[in-house]
């Protein structure tokens, strides 16, 4: 079974070693694990609530988004997009606020201690404090519900955050009937690093006491020459606990490193000779990725390419469907087929299979994979019914058009139902080609709806080839 792991990238500020560390390494480590499909957005519209800086906010998402891939990211296996380009999010955004509690948003921690700060400061509760600061924990649910993350990796002080999430989610589902959304859980590392800074303190951009993961190599040597040691000479010993220039150290080496330099310390070591080998050992690992994160810098269009490309593919595959599966459950439906349905259903229902006719679109092409896709469409609705999986070559997508136009369904081709993108016991429609899925359509939670779904478009499968 596979588990579903979406994680959150702040688009605010260089990335440094701390964050590396911290937050990037163990993320594209557990990317590697076998069972799940990962999802790693970066956090554009969450930023709009600090930075008001335009130029700013562009170049720190250029940065955060090369130093991901630089270090390794591969957006072919992974999920990798800017939040900004699923606009579904803000959508499924206005419903959750529709069920979220405002108590509960009073209690959200960032809220609270503005809130505190301006008490204590003598003004107004809500002096200086935006309605996007009070209202971006439902923001976050949607980032999480929309794809229906089952874990979210987070920090002890973001655990609020998905608690909040399995609520608006919760309150969804009760308010609408059905399970819609699977209830996301907290993904705590209690091993996470936490690096010091120059001056021992946590590395924080808070502190200015950052070393920035990419800085130029003579830099990273003077910001490395510059870590805070005590006054002990060469020839004393020298303790490492508590020691920033042993921590750091420690994060880039194996075990067997990390113990001679151990014993280096016992022995003596001065503190020039320490801090030599903590760059060398640093750069070691930093300088490849570094080569690729400035080839990137200097090629933002493909940063581009490769963020659109993965969110065009992401709603396709599992956004845009759920969404309108979210849009009928909440009410907003075509109007001419509820006045069709209200007085006689199977009449209503005869209708629309006489008017469900299909249309192909594509192939249009996946640049950043060199792979094609097509989806089949209501021709009069436009409404997406088949999206396809990416496919080699631009003639596979031709000979599929063809053979369904030959009349191949229920020969090669055949629809079938599965376990859908959304959880908790939904369906959706796959069309496979022998026992090769090539499309997937819409998911459903109700199986009456679900199958007379599948029953309208097999019939207009069909008749492409009268």
């Amino acid at each position: 079974m596979t588990t579903r792991v979406l994680t959150g990238i702040t688009t605010s500020g260089t990335p440094h070693l701390g964050n590396y560390v911290g937050a990037i390494r163990p993320a594209l480590q557990a990317s590697l694990r076998p069972g799940i499909e990962s999802f790693y957005f970066l956090a554009d519209l969450h930023s709009l609530i600090k930075a008001q800086d335009p130029a700013r906010t562009q170049r720190s998402t250029l940065e955060i988004a090369a130093s991901w891939l630089a270090a390794g990211l591969d957006p072919s296996k992974v999920w990798f997009y800017r939040q900004s380009d699923v606009p579904e999010t803000n959508e499924l955004t206005w419903f959750l606020t529709c069920v979220a509690g405002k108590g509960i948003l009073n209690r959200a921690h960032a809220y609270k201690a503005a809130v505190d700060k301006n008490r204590a400061d003598g003004e107004d509760d809500d002096a200086g404090i935006s309605a996007g600061l009070f209202m971006y924990p439902v923001l976050m649910a949607a980032d999480i519900l929309l794809f229906n993350a089952q874990q979210v990796p987070v920090g002890r002080d973001q655990i609020q955050h998905i608690e909040m999430a399995r609520d608006f989610g919760q309150r969804f589902n009760h308010v609408y009937g059905r399970d819609y959304f699977t209830l996301p859980e907290a993904l705590i590392d209690e091993n996470v690093a936490t690096l010091p800074g120059l001056d021992g303190r946590k590395m924080s951009k808070s502190y200015d006491n950052t070393i920035p993961l990419f800085a130029p190599r003579e830099e990273l040597k003077k910001r490395v020459f510059s870590i805070v040691t005590d006054s002990r000479a060469p020839g004393a010993p020298k303790e490492t606990e508590g020691s920033a220039l042993f921590q750091l150290y420690q994060a880039f080496a194996n075990a067997e490193e990390t113990a001679a330099f151990a014993q280096a310390f016992a022995g003596g070591i001065g503190w020039g000779e320490a801090k030599q080998q903590l760059f060398a050992r640093i750069d070691a690992e930093i300088a490849p990725m570094r080569e690729r994160y400035e080839a990137l810098m200097a090629r933002p269009g493909e940063i581009e390419a490769i963020l659109h490309d993965n969110a065009q593919r992401l709603r396709e595959r599992y956004a845009t469907p759920f969404l309108a599966e979210l849009r009928h459950a909440v009410g907003l439906r075509d109007l001419s087929l509820r006045e069709q349905a209200a007085p006689n259903a199977n009449a209503a229902t005869r209708a629309r299979e006489e008017a469900l006719s299909l249309v192909f679109k594509g192939p249009y092409p996946d640049k950043a994979n060199g792979t094609w896709l097509f989806r089949v469409e209501d021709a009069h609705s436009k409404e997406t019914l088949l999206h396809s999986i990416a496919l080699p070559a631009r003639e596979a997508i031709g000979g599929i058009f063809k053979r369904l136009r030959q009349g191949q369904l229920n020969h090669d081709f055949r629809l079938e139902l599965r376990p859908g993108s959304a959880g908790n016991e939904s369906q959706e429609i796959v069309l496979l080609d022998g026992d090769q899925i090539v499309c997937y359509g819409q998911g459903f939670h109700d199986e009456v709806e679900v199958v007379k779904a599948k029953d309208l478009l097999h019939a207009a499968l069909l008749r492409l080839a009268e």
